[in-house]
């Protein structure tokens, strides 16, 4: 018989509220709207509670869990890891985080030619009593500043944006719908592959939608507010300022 040194016990009484592993690359498949699934890498983290008397968790537990299903990232998926969490460490709360690049098709808007476009997602997922799922998708776009365009005689300075959406919802809302949110919202989409064309094409069209990042989270927020498959959300909106040496950002909450 091996000692099982985790299941001491513990007498400093204090007891800890997540723990697990963290920095865990894993395959997983996600829902595509476009074609059914994509396959991806997601970065995984895996947390539970531990009551003060035991002075360790078993941390090959976790990795079991995650050999026994098949890691599809949908809600009914998403419980049955975190009820099977529960089975295997007879805990109140468990905790799971995934990361990972989400890929979309993308055609450049004159000359056509289609190229992937890598959006990074997280979903958040915690049951005690009840289920709690989280989506976070974050979209990089342009936005073109309106004072400078209203000031300046020969042009208007553009920076790189990142749109980030925190929702919860109450039915399936793709990625696709929240990226679409996000770029209808910024002065320009961005694409990974831009002929001269398309580049004319795209700079104009952020010179003509000039954006504050006040403007890019209100309009988001606006957006979130009329989808009724949206209960709650988060909008951050940050622009990496081209002519600054620190970030514009801005902010907008469904909750009071």
């Amino acid at each position: 018989m091996m000692s099982d040194v985790q299941n001491e016990q513990d007498k400093r009484e204090v007891a800890i509220k997540k723990v697990g592993v963290r920095d865990l690359n894993y395959p997983v498949t996600v829902l595509d709207k476009t074609n059914g699934s994509q396959h991806t890498v997601a970065n995984i983290k895996m947390f539970v509670d531990l009551p003060h008397h035991y002075r360790g968790t078993h941390m090959s537990r976790f990795v079991e869990v995650l050999e026994r299903h098949t890691v599809d990232l949908h809600p009914q998926s998403l419980e049955e890891i975190l009820d099977d969490m529960h089975k295997s460490f007879e805990c109140e709360t468990a905790h799971l985080e995934i990361t990972f690049p989400y890929f979309i098709r993308k055609e450049a808007p004159v000359s056509g030619i289609s190229s992937l476009m890598e959006y990074k997602c997280h979903l958040l997922a915690e049951k005690s009593d009840t289920l709690n799922i989280k989506l976070i998708v974050e979209v990089p776009v342009t936005n073109l500043c309106p004072c400078s365009k209203e000031i300046s005689k020969y042009g208007a300075h553009s920076q790189r944006g990142l749109i980030r959406m925190e929702v919860v919802t109450n039915h399936l809302i793709w990625v696709e719908d929240l990226v679409k949110v996000a770029e209808e919202s910024a002065s320009s989409p961005l694409y990974t592959l831009l002929k001269r064309v398309d580049e004319k094409y795209v700079t104009e069209t952020a010179y003509e939608n000039p954006r504050f990042v006040e403007d890019s989270a209100r309009e988001v927020a606006v957006r979130l507010r009329k989808d009724s498959r949206i209960e709650s959300f988060q909008v951050e909106v940050e622009n990496f300022e081209s002519i600054h040496n620190h970030s514009a950002y801005a902010c907008v909450s469904s909750a009071p």
